[in-house]
């Protein structure tokens, strides 16, 4: 699931355009619907040409509504820059696009609306203008088309477009702890308490508990859905709303954050890489006061400088951000801060719960400076995820941490269970083969339940099997023999599947007859049992029910058209073996005659003992192996 978010001046059509390519209003508000213009967030989806779903967030574009338009441009996969053709490049153009671009949003696609109130040269003036404007943003180079919402004229290329965009826009990751940041609070007559976000890093389920943050209150999903349908299980990068038991309204507001418990911890101070938005009117100071915003949350914040006395537009620099009220947040998030009047800068979060710092220190500023890349144990498991499964050695050298401080961040994440090492017997971690497989743990859990999933198939469909030959399943993981070895020594250790007879199965697996198959079953014994030695080919029996009865050892199979019962071939082996252990050797007509059977089942055996290592062929006769 993808989440495409509009941007763009007020007036431009930014929702007359969801609209028609969704054909829902986004326009929910009385207000909104009265004074024709989007006061705070609209919601949306559709279905695009190659099937896949999205969502579409539509933000207003006045600029009294900056706020509300961050509260819902944060999760985005896709930004859709929408600009009048009659008006061009407007300040709120400017300023949504800086938002983006500080945003790191860096899959969009620019629709030129009104284009059937413009002449041709016109229109391409217009497009130049947007070439330029997004030149040096994170949008550049980004889709430009022209597309009239009244008259339909584009919407189809554009459709088309914004499938091709987000083919190319990696999922949403999974790290297995789900935020919600919550950007609508409301009440539904039956239900009771409902909110709504973009869902990221995790799955939520219904009749998970969850904590929400910043006030550490907990909950329970009663209900999940996504785009008016109920769900189990929401997936990251979903829009989600979510049905939370025993709280008001009153409990909750925009800006919190809905997750599972005991991870999130609110902060009130953030260090964070600040970059200014080029053009403004004048450099920030040191303790400026701005508003904070990331996610769907707000508060005011005063800004410290930690490297220079100043910061001028187009400037980098590392700060400290006091908040004003706690907000929940992680590593790696970004933010914008504004001023009352325009939008300042903003950039990524790189620790969320810092000490404070003294300015122009160089060891903090070296310090912040490896922080951005990551902690190493964030650094290692990120580089796992990306490339799992791995050998030790391969993932300390991709990691470009020193190989002891790698080792070390590497026994942590195997110790806080964020990682696993295969075939690992108990070695401590120095001691460590550098040629074992990882996996992080939500890899591998992802491994074993693509494994469960693929048993659980074979034994819906082949349910008298003792279970999925292991070559098949080998083929099936695209795992390499080494690994796939390794892989199920671990899942078998740990209970989730059981190895028989060269096959794996799953514990609850067991194998029953149906009463037409244990009919079947009994008549087909009977006929071979009826003339052991020469049963009838000719018989005919369900080929799962004969393997059943191979697998039970009541039959054995001799070729595809020779089946004895067990006991008869069970007398034959052994009357065959002491007859040649006494004699030496022993010919098909011999054969024939101690059982009174013909020529094709003496043969028939014979060659299946040669085949068994039990007999070998010399000339026209067998000895014993």
């Amino acid at each position: 699931m993808h989440v495409v978010g509009t941007a763009g001046h007020v007036d431009h059509g930014k929702s007359t355009l969801v609209q028609a390519l969704t054909g829902i209003d986004p326009d929910r508000l009385r207000e909104e619907k009265e004074r024709g213009m989007t006061i705070d967030l609209g919601f949306a989806w559709l279905k695009l040409p190659s099937g896949r779903e999205v969502s579409i967030v539509d933000v207003p574009g006045h600029e009294r509504f900056i706020k509300n338009m961050l509260a819902g441009v944060g999760g985005i996969d896709l930004a859709l820059l929408v600009i009048a053709a009659d008006e061009g490049i407007m300040p709120q153009t400017s300023e949504h696009l800086a938002i983006l671009d500080l945003l790191e949003v860096k899959s969009g696609v620019v629709a030129i609306t009104k284009k059937d109130i413009v002449d041709d040269d016109w229109l391409e003036l217009v497009i130049a203008d947007v070439e330029d404007a997004v030149a040096h943003t994170s949008l550049a180079g980004a889709p430009i088309l022209a597309v009239s919402s009244t008259t339909g004229d584009g919407l189809a290329a554009l459709l088309a477009t914004l499938d091709q965009q987000l083919e190319a826009t990696p999922p949403k990751r999974d790290i297995g702890k789900p935020r919600l940041p919550v950007d609508r609070v409301f009440s539904i007559a039956g239900f009771g308490t409902v909110v709504t976000g973009t869902l990221i890093d995790g799955v939520l389920n219904v009749g998970q508990e969850v904590e929400i943050q910043p006030k550490g209150t907990r909950s329970r999903i009663r209900g999940l859905q996504t785009h008016k349908r109920k769900v189990d299980t929401a997936s990251p990068g979903s829009r989600v709303a979510a049905n939370l038991a025993s709280l008001g309204t009153d409990d909750l507001e925009r800006g919190q954050v809905v997750s599972i418990p005991g991870w999130l911890r609110p902060t009130t101070v953030v260090d964070v890489k600040l970059r200014m938005v080029p053009g403004l009117k004048k450099p920030m100071g040191h303790n400026a006061v701005v508003t904070f915003h990331t996610g769907a949350a707000e508060t005011v914040g005063t800004v410290r400088l930690l490297e220079k006395p100043e910061l001028a537009p187009g400037e980098t620099s590392w700060a400290q951000i006091k908040l004003a009220a706690p907000v929940a947040l992680a590593k790696g998030d970004f933010f914008v801060v504004r001023s009352s009047l325009e939008t300042l800068g903003g950039g990524v979060i790189v620790d969320p719960h810092p000490k404070r710092h003294r300015r122009f220190r160089a060891s903090v500023l070296a310090s912040l400076s490896t922080l951005e890349r990551g902690t190493p144990e964030e650094i290692l498991l990120q580089s796992l995820e990306m490339s799992e499964p791995i050998d030790l050695m391969t993932l300390l050298d991709k990691s470009g941490l020193a190989r002891d401080e790698a080792r070390s961040a590497f026994g942590r994440l195997l110790a806080n269970e964020q990682a696993i090492a295969l075939g690992t017997n108990g070695q401590e971690m120095d001691r460590l083969p550098a040629q074992i497989h990882v996996f992080s743990s939500s890899g591998w859990g992802k491994l074993a339940e693509k494994v469960r999933t693929a048993l659980e198939t074979y034994h819906t469909n082949l349910p008298l099997r003792i279970g999925m030959p292991k070559e098949e399943l080998k083929s099936r993981l695209r795992l390499a023999p080494r690994l796939f070895s390794e892989v199920m020594d671990r899942l078998t250790k740990e209970g989730r599947v059981v190895e028989e007879s060269n096959s794996y199965r799953l514990p609850s697996h067991v194998r029953r007859l149906s009463a037409a198959q244990q009919a079947e079953a009994e008549r087909y014994l009977q006929a071979i049992s009826s003339n052991p030695f020469a049963p009838p080919s000719d018989l005919v029996i369900d080929a799962e029910v004969l393997g059943f009865l191979a697998d039970e050892k009541k039959v054995v199979k001799v070729t595809e058209s020779v089946v004895f019962s067990a006991t008869a071939y069970g007398e034959m082996r052994q009357r065959i073996i002491d007859q040649t252990r006494q004699k030496g050797t022993i010919t098909v007509a011999e054969v024939r005659d101690m059982f009174g059977t013909s020529r094709k089942y003496a043969l028939a055996f014979l060659e299946h003992l040669d085949e068994q290592r039990v007999t070998r062929r010399v000339g026209d006769e067998r000895v014993l192996r």
